[in-house]
C-alpha cells in the first residue's frame, strides 16, 4: 500500500541531495519473520548528506495483515530545524492510521513561529486528515507540532488526500532546509546535538511499534533494532543512569 510512497521519498532525496550511504548494523538491514499467518520482511534504508545526518525509512510488508512505512529525517547538527516525521500504518482494511509532521525540538515562540506557523496552511488543506485523535504513547505537546496530521482512515483516502498531503509535506520541508541558515556558535550546536539525542531517548522508550518488531521478530532483534538504529542515540532503559 505505501510503496509508493517510499519510491517518492527516495526519487527526492536522490534529486535533491548528494546522498551518502548511512551504515546499519548488521542484521538490522532486513530481516523476514515466517510467525503468524502471513511471512513479515522488515527492510531499512539509511542516508546521510551535509544537510541531513540521518535519513532514515523502514518499509514492513505482511501482506494484507501489515503494511507499515515509517521515516524520521534528522537535520544535521547545524540545523535547527524540526525533525520530519511520517508513520503510515495499515493493519488489515479497516485499520489505518496516517501520521505527517515536522517534530520541532523546541517549544519557545521564536522557533514556533519560524518552523511551525508555516505548516498551518497545509493543516487546513488537510483538515479532514487532522483529527484530533488521543495519543496513547506520547505526550502531544512535546515533539508533536499543533499541526500534524493524524488520522483513521482507509485505502481510498490514502491514496486520494494522504498521498498528495505527503507530498506537500515534502516539500515545504525541503523548501525549509534550502532556505535555513546553518549554526556557527558551538553552543547552538551543542543545544541541537542535545535536543536530538533527547527526542531520541523519549521516542525510543515510548515507541509503541517496538511490540510490533517483537511479535514478528522477537524481543531481543527489537530491542536491538530500536536502540542500535531507530534511535541510536538512546539509552536502554535498563542501563543505570550512572552509566549513561
Amino acid at each position: 500500500m505505501y510503496q509508493p510512497f517510499r519510491e517518492y521519498l527516495e526519487q527526492e532525496l536522490f534529486q535533491r541531495f548528494d546522498l551518502q550511504s548511512r551504515p546499519i548494523p548488521s542484521g538490522l538491514e532486513v530481516n523476514v519473520s515466517e510467525r503468524g499467518k502471513t511471512p513479515a520482511t522488515i527492510r531499512s534504508w539509511c542516508y546521510e548528506c551535509p544537510q541531513l545526518r540521518k535519513i532514515r525509512y523502514t518499509y514492513i510488508d505482511a501482506g494484507e495483515a501489515a503494511q507499515v512505512f515509517n521515516c524520521v529525517i534528522y537535520p544535521n547538527h547545524n540545523y535547527d530545524l524540526p525533525l520530519l516525521g511520517i508513520d503510515l500504518l495499515s493493519f488489515g482494511k479497516k485499520k489505518i492510521l496516517v501520521v505527517l509532521d515536522f517534530q520541532p525540538l523546541f517549544r519557545d515562540e521564536a522557533y514556533i513561529a519560524k518552523y511551525v506557523q508555516p505548516l498551518q496552511s497545509l493543516r487546513d488543506k488537510y483538515d479532514d486528515l487532522a483529527q484530533n485523535l488521543e495519543m496513547k504513547f506520547y505526550d502531544a505537546n512535546q515533539y508533536f507540532s499543533k499541526y500534524l496530521l493524524f488520522a483513521k482512515t482507509d485505502a481510498e483516502t490514502v491514496e486520494n488526500r494522504v498521498y498528495p498531503a505527503y507530498k506537500d509535506y515534502l516539500d515545504l520541508y525541503w523548501k525549509m532546509l534550502s532556505e535555513a541558515q546553518p549554526l556557527t556558535d558551538p553552543e547552538d550546536i551543542q543545544r541541537i546535538v542535545k535536543a536530538q539525542k533527547d527526542y531520541d531517548q523519549y521516542s525510543a522508550d515510548r515507541d509503541p511499534a517496538s511490540g510490533l518488531f517483537s511479535s514478528y521478530f522477537g524481543r531481543e532483534w527489537a530491542e536491538k533494532f530500536l536502540y542500535e538504529f531507530l534511535f541510536e542515540d538512546a539509552v536502554p532503559l535498563a542501563v543505570p543512569a550512572s552509566a549513561r
